[in-house]
């Protein structure tokens, strides 16, 4: 039986015909009150912002959010991948190889559902036909979801890997390097597919995808930060902390800031090569009132009054 359907748009609280910028309006207000690193419940947080994490990944891509909305609850009836089923309780999805064994991977931070309708197939193709020559087992791959500090910092993470309907759970501790890039393989070697006629098993790779975070975007080994600043600050300065990966970091504005100017914090993105670190950089967002009490109307037209051109 195929994976539940997951209804990324209730996941995120917004309508179907939600545009890009609402979008990540919601993700990154439910993403901050879901962070493990600030809720009450960690337990409970972790697996709510996975879910807000792969709603937005899928919603935010054009390509998967087209394919999520044509095939819709109805999706098993769609033309899924061939020899993807259903997972045992706990794993993230199963990978079929050219030689129909399923490899089913847990811990990676995507959904049964998720892997269902949008993962591919890995392992190499080996010759058909009978062959006394020893041949080498095929690879697996699976995706596996990295926070932003866990790139930072480095950590270890459990993998729980099974070959097959019928073989054992194999559980990995897999260490994620400091300073890992998106898109960089971490390399189990000889966990992959069983060789044949005396070869060596092949090798399974965790492909590295970067978690959405609330309060960054990512841009090479730079962090971009929106910087909402309220248009009196912004007219006359003011000092604000910023984010970063390490905590808080404090940032003057000068007075005249306009929306859009760039302020750059030197060494305070990703760990980039040679083992120097990117920038991060905060792009300011002037906001102004939605409601204002008659008192601040009387004030904000009495500014107004001042730089209204002489008749």
């Amino acid at each position: 039986m195929p994976a539940q359907f997951r209804d990324y748009y209730q996941t995120l609280g917004v309508p179907k015909t939600a545009t890009a910028e609402e979008m990540k309006s919601a993700f990154r207000k439910l993403a901050r009150k879901f962070h493990p690193d600030t809720a009450k419940d960690k337990k409970v947080a972790e697996e709510k912002f996975k879910e807000i994490n792969e709603a937005y990944e899928v919603l935010s891509d054009p390509e998967k959010r087209s394919k999520y909305d044509q095939l819709g609850p109805d999706w098993e009836r769609g033309a899924p991948p061939p020899g993807y089923g259903q997972p045992p309780g706990g794993f993230g999805g199963r990978r079929s190889s050219a030689q129909g064994v399923d490899f089913e991977f847990g811990g990676t931070g995507f959904s049964d559902f998720f892997e269902q309708m949008f993962g591919g197939q890995h392992g190499g193709q080996r010759p058909g036909g009978f062959s006394p020559q020893p041949q080498r087992g095929e690879n697996a791959e699976a995706d596996i979801l990295v926070t932003l500090e866990e790139a930072f910092h480095g950590s270890t993470r459990q993998i729980s890997f099974r070959r097959g309907e019928s073989g054992k759970v194999e559980t990995y501790t897999v260490k994620i390097p400091k300073g890992i890039r998106e898109g960089q393989r971490i390399r189990l070697a000889g966990q992959g597919g069983t060789g044949a006629a005396g070869g060596g098993a092949g090798d399974l790779f965790l492909s590295v995808k970067f978690q959405r975070h609330p309060d960054f975007e990512i841009s090479g080994s730079d962090l971009l930060y929106d910087l909402e600043v309220p248009a009196w600050d912004a007219a006359i300065g003011c000092g604000v902390f910023i984010p970063t990966l390490e905590g808080r970091a404090k940032l003057k504005l000068p007075s005249g800031t306009q929306s859009g100017k760039r302020f750059r914090l030197p060494g305070k993105g990703l760990l980039a090569s040679a083992g120097q670190r990117g920038d991060l950089f905060a792009v300011v967002a002037i906001t102004v009132p939605t409601t204002m009490e008659p008192e601040e109307r009387a004030l904000w037209e009495s500014i107004a009054a001042l730089h209204k051109p002489a008749d």
